[in-house]
């Protein structure tokens, strides 16, 4: 059962959407650990249609993720269907790992690194 992180489906699912933005931009991100472990399947799944390279997953993956500027020439699904679908082309799955670091100073909660394998 997926977790809910204590919000409304749609929040949860922008929230997701972000995090799977940034972490295909800048291939680590630090975030709480149970963010991080609904990342890590979502992530998979945008790499694996990255990988597929067609025109419907191009879609898919367009219609899912937010189209920000990886850098100054290049946006999210560019980098994604180029330079991490290339990366892994060999790779059978497990394209992220998930790092703990133990407890933020502020609340408490506990951390975590996600980053590309």
């Amino acid at each position: 059962m997926a977790r809910k992180l204590g919000r409304t489906t749609d929040v949860r699912m922008a929230l997701l959407r972000n995090l799977a933005s940034d972490l295909i931009i800048h291939e680590r991100i630090e975030t709480t650990e149970a963010k991080a472990k609904d990342l890590k399947s979502v992530a998979d799944k945008m790499i694996t249609l990255g990988k597929r390279g067609d025109l419907h997953a191009r879609r898919q993956a367009t219609s899912f993720l937010y189209n920000q500027a990886a850098n100054e020439n290049e946006n999210v699904i560019q980098k994604l269907f180029g330079e991490i679908a290339e990366r892994y082309e060999e790779r059978q799955g497990g394209y992220t790992r998930v790092l703990k670091l133990g407890a933020r100073q502020g609340d408490g909660a506990k951390m975590a690194i996600i980053e590309l394998v």
